[in-house]
């Protein structure tokens, strides 16, 4: 069986099984390392991409549950040669240690401000509470996370790049 996927704005043809994790096509077949493999459970949050601008959980969400849908990762958030605010965000607040909790960080923080330009600090923290960082980084996150919200609004006034 064949399926189409939209991934970071591509069409991709895939001859894959339906039920094939999400996860697995983008990083075994797509070649996409942003997304990773933690816990295999959906609970921990380092599987998770944006689909139609929601976190969704891709180590728990078959292939063909993302068929018809946007699907951006991590990869894919940067645009016109620009971070996105988030990525710029965690870079700036040096809100990584390890590292391997930082996709599910980035990516719930941008699904939130897709939903919510001006979360206050106990929103921010209640879309990061089901997302695991093991190295004990939450308060860099959460700085992180406030500063994305600023550079997010800041990029929202800015005139669209070509």
């Amino acid at each position: 069986m064949t399926l189409t996927l939209t991934v970071n704005g591509q069409e991709h043809e895939l001859a894959v099984p339906p039920h094939t994790l999400l996860l697995n096509v983008l990083r075994n077949d797509l070649a996409l390392n942003g997304p990773k493999y933690g816990c295999g459970l959906g609970e921990c949050g380092a599987c998770s991409v944006l689909i139609d601008g929601m976190a969704a959980r891709t180590c728990v969400l078959p292939v063909s549950a993302a068929v018809g849908h946007d699907v951006i990762t991590l990869d894919g958030l940067a645009s016109y040669g620009q971070l996105d605010p988030v990525q710029q965000a965690f870079i700036d607040a040096q809100a990584a240690q390890c590292g391997y909790c930082l996709n599910g960080m980035i990516i719930t923080v941008r699904a939130l401000l897709n939903h919510n330009a001006q979360p206050s600090a106990q929103q921010i923290r209640t879309a990061l509470e089901h997302n695991l960082c093991r190295c004990g980084t939450h308060v860099e996150i959460l700085q992180a996370a406030r500063l994305a919200v600023d550079l997010n609004a800041s990029r929202l006034q800015e005139p669209l790049h070509e």
